[in-house]
């Protein structure tokens, strides 16, 4: 793999792949419970085959989801923009990308537009471009999910070490696609990656940095399932207890499919609930202590939304802990099954975070500058 000294851009390396890697372990068992998947796997601690052994298509094989596509659109929204992101110019640009462009997509083995392939609240963002929505409220009345956060990722690499700005650039560029506490995920995701760039970041500050920002259900959600975290050192037997803990603020029913019609609150608006899979992926960066595979490990056997926590979770550690953390036959089987390679677009992603903090440097100096004059 790629040798370089530059330690930021090893670590925005580290969050892509990170990210890929966790999407593509968790997804072959995505929905599953944790007895489910021990029965079918035992542990998933590798890029294993597909759920069905005798499918050698679709998910597993190191194949990643719609997670990591809708990623990288974003980064190359970012690429082509050249600078920050607002909700218009987020909406304006990525749903082309997902609507008329065709890319390779590994689980159909076929090249198609991304928006064939995603989930409903995904698909919200092409139904509100359009009707023309505005786009800083195009978000409200979408399933509440954690389609938003589940790629916020790039928001944190733009924004690296300013777990702050990450947030507020999260939420106004995710109006355009969640709202309430989905929405709340995405900038939380986007701050914990921010925070994951600092040369000396722990996992003490990138929790800290989350819960900075975090507001309501989420917020409190966080906190209780850090509480628990910080009990267990075993991501394995971390898996049940995180799971009650979460029951309090999950506003999806434990059958996932059974969500409509049931008489619960699940999947509008509120501001006592949290989404489920950045919480965990918190949850298990505390009880590995930042380990790379072990919050991994812990996301993919946690069962239900796995893909999501573990590629949440991944991209955090990675972040934290830069390229040379991840192991050099999943990067390559990443590469392979998804006909792809992240590197050139990692660098894109580096030098463009490098140009945007040196403006935003000049424009402090400008401004105190201004300041001094104002303060005689």
């Amino acid at each position: 793999m790629m040798e370089s000294p530059d330690l930021l851009l090893k670590k925005v390396q580290g969050c892509l792949y990170g990210g890929a890697i966790g999407d593509a372990m968790g997804a072959p068992a995505e929905w599953r419970s944790p007895a489910e998947i021990r029965a079918r796997y035992g542990y998933i601690t590798d890029l294993v085959e597909a759920w069905d052994a005798e499918n050698t298509r679709g998910r597993g094989h190191g194949r990643y989801t719609d997670d990591t596509h809708m990623a990288q659109l974003l980064c190359e929204c970012y690429r082509e923009h050249g600078d920050h992101l607002d909700a218009h110019e987020f909406l304006r640009r990525i749903v082309p990308k997902m609507a008329l462009e065709e890319r390779w997509i590994p689980e159909r083995e076929r090249h198609m537009p991304l928006v064939e392939r995603l989930f409903y609240p995904e698909k919200w963002l092409y139904i509100r471009w359009l009707g023309n929505a505005d786009p800083r409220n195009a978000g409200v009345g979408n399933m509440v999910n954690c389609g938003a956060a589940m790629y916020a990722a790039p928001v944190g690499i733009i924004n690296a070490c300013d777990p702050q700005r990450a947030y507020v650039e999260a939420i106004d560029i995710f109006s355009a696609h969640q709202h309430s506490y989905g929405l709340e995920a995405a900038g939380v995701m986007a701050a914990a990656v921010a925070a994951a760039f600092a040369p000396d970041a722990t996992v003490g500050s990138v929790i800290d940095a989350a819960l900075a920002v975090a507001k309501d259900g989420t917020r409190a959600c966080i906190e209780a399932l850090v509480e628990c975290a910080a009990d267990f050192s075993d991501w394995r037997e971390a898996i049940a207890p995180l799971r009650e803990v979460m029951r309090r603020y999950d506003g999806s029913a434990d059958d996932a499919k059974a969500q409509r019609g049931n008489g619960r609150n699940d999947w509008t608006a509120s501001r006592e609930h949290s989404i489920e899979e950045a919480p965990i992926a918190l949850a298990f960066l505390v009880v590995t202590g930042g380990d790379f595979e072990g919050t991994v490990f812990g996301g993919t056997n946690y069962g239900r939304d796995n893909d999501s926590i573990a590629g949440m979770g991944g991209a955090i550690a990675g972040a934290m802990q830069g390229i040379d953390a991840l192991r050099d036959d999943w990067l390559r089987m990443i590469n392979s099954a998804n006909a792809i390679d992240l590197m050139p677009l990692a660098q894109d992603m580096a030098a463009l975070t490098r140009k945007l903090q040196a403006g935003q440097f000049a424009a402090a100096q400008e401004r105190q500058t201004a300041f001094a004059a104002l303060s005689g």
